[in-house]
């Protein structure tokens, strides 16, 4: 039999349900939290290496574009020197030639080097930058996880005072309907059970058959609504009509009471006149 205290434990237990997987749910969150600040660590590293790896590959260049202005600079002074014994106009043609070409060499070098030098000052200060942004993402990444560790550790906390609620309530409950219940409340939004109106649940709304408002009623057992599967139990009309169990089928009992009346009623009277013609004979 379903008493009214069983009713109570089981709208307390529901609350306890919900609330215990509200908590569970927020700590199952808690790596998305961290995983979009720990990507963007990630990618600002990746950033820093990449950054890095330009620079070297600017130092390198710029040590190359040095060793070429070493050379040509070697090569033009070289035959600026053997200017002074040339004794023909061909080797002064050759050697002038030479010069002028070096001498271009070593302004496009020098103009090169002054690019390359502009472009590590800009990224050695970008590199800078980024040292420092991901030494302030890292500081406040492992701040933020000893704050959400602090709170996952007090949810948990909850969560087990409300596990010890939760077996008191269902100590003298059939665990296979506990657990049927704890999956609906989860399904269905923190509500597995509700009342039924006039042959409704108030779950789904939907219609039911007659025989579940009269189980429902009754209260000898749990009743599950064969739509949306929460626990039903029997409400009070507020307005006070007793139409509970009133439909517009044909067969609804209150047509059947109306019907069974009229037959007794139609009995009485035949009963009458046959004694009246005895009478006469």
């Amino acid at each position: 039999m379903v008493r009214e205290n069983d009713l109570l434990n089981l709208r307390k237990l529901q609350e306890i349900i919900y609330e215990k997987i509200g908590l569970e749910r927020s700590i199952q969150e808690v790596p998305k939290l961290l995983g979009t600040q720990e990507e963007l660590l990630i990618r600002l590293k990746k950033t820093f290496v990449e950054k890095n790896h330009d620079y070297e590959k600017l130092r390198s260049d710029e040590r190359e574009l040095r060793n070429k202005l070493w050379d040509a600079e070697s090569s033009r002074e070289k035959a600026e020197h053997n200017m002074e014994v040339i004794s023909t106009q061909r080797e002064f043609e050759l050697l002038d030639k030479e010069i002028r070409d070096q001498k271009e060499k070593e302004q496009q070098y020098r103009k090169d080097m002054q690019q390359k030098e502009r472009s590590l000052v800009e990224l050695d200060e970008q590199i800078k930058q980024h040292t420092a942004l991901i030494e302030q993402q890292e500081l406040e990444l492992e701040e933020r996880r000893k704050k959400i560790e602090a709170e996952v550790a007090e949810k948990q906390k909850q969560i087990d005072a409300l596990q010890k609620q939760e077996e008191e309530l269902t100590e003298n409950l059939d665990n296979e309907m506990v657990f049927k219940f704890e999956r609906i409340i989860k399904n269905k939004e923190g509500k597995g059970i509700v009342p039924i109106s006039r042959n409704v649940c108030m779950g789904c709304h939907m219609i039911l058959p007659v025989q579940f408002a009269n189980e429902v009623r009754t209260g000898e057992n749990f009743v599950f609504c064969p739509y949306c599967s929460r626990i039903l139990f029997y409400e009070e009309a507020t307005d006070g009509e007793e139409d509970y169990f009133n439909t517009e089928d044909p067969g609804a009992l209150s047509d059947l009471d109306d019907i069974e009346e009229e037959d007794f009623e139609d009995d009485d009277e035949e009963d009458e006149i046959i004694n009246i013609d005895n009478e006469v004979d």
